[in-house]
């Protein structure tokens, strides 16, 4: 499938490492033209439905078919495998490629949601950089208030303590599960001071306060909406078809 394999080039996929169930690319081919492109940010009963009722028969998706784990098809599983096949609908699936890519990734995209510049990158994976990092100087109140007009439509957004009169000068970001030992040690090394991500475990906002680190949790499903999106429109803009996104929120 030609489109298929541009998105693989584009986001370089064959060389971006990954979870092992994220199996990024095509997950199910289908036998009709593409016809219309339809965006979600996880793989799901609600994501195939909002692609059949736009007529789509090309989904994206962050998080794939194979997430939570290998397993047979039946019940759930063999309800959405039968719901794509009846449709003829294909699933193409880009994790930690989506995540990264420096103009239509989840990172880069929220970044610029939030008014902050990129310039340099953040949160290492095996050999590469999943999330990114820049120098600002704005009260750390106001940023989080950007962040919670950018999430309003999907859920809450969250922090640790939030000292009285704190700016953020050095701020790190990592969309999704963003806040985890080796991103926090990192932050710790390059001296951020604020780090923005989607969820992270309760631990996490006692060692920001012990360490005089601020973390936004902006929500897992907000901060990953945003590089299916882009994905999809460059996707449709290239190939002349129409698109659109599948509102699918979970609330974390």
């Amino acid at each position: 499938m030609d489109l298929a394999a541009f998105a693989d080039e584009l986001l370089q996929t064959s060389s971006t490492p990954d979870y092992p169930n994220a199996v990024n690319g095509l997950q199910l081919e289908n036998r009709s033209p593409i016809r219309r492109i339809a965006a979600a940010v996880d793989f799901s009963t609600r994501a195939i439905q909002g692609a059949v009722e736009k007529g789509a028969n090309f989904l994206i998706v962050h998080h794939g078919m194979f997430w939570s784990g290998i397993g047979p098809f039946s019940g759930p599983s063999y309800r959405t495998l039968r719901m794509l096949m009846e449709n003829d609908i294909a699933v193409y699936s880009s994790h930690l490629p989506l995540d990264r890519h420096p103009t239509l990734g989840n990172n880069a995209r929220l970044a610029s949601e939030l008014g902050l510049t990129v310039t340099g990158s953040f949160a290492r994976f095996q050999d590469i950089f999943i999330g990114v990092s820049g120098e600002s100087d704005i009260e750390t109140t106001s940023l989080i208030a950007r962040a919670r007009e950018f999430a309003k439509s999907y859920g809450d957004v969250r922090t640790s303590v939030v000292p009285s009169g704190r700016r953020t000068k050095k701020w790190g970001m990592c969309s999704g599960a963003g806040a985890s030992a080796e991103t926090l040690n990192e932050a710790s090394t390059a001296g951020i001071d604020t780090l923005i991500v989607g969820e992270g475990p309760h631990w996490t906002a006692i060692h920001a306060e012990e360490h005089e680190l601020t973390i936004i949790y902006a929500g897992h499903y907000a901060t990953e909406t945003l590089g299916v999106r882009a994905l999809a429109q460059h996707l449709a803009e290239r190939y002349e078809v129409p698109w659109s996104f599948v509102s699918a929120p979970t609330g974390l």
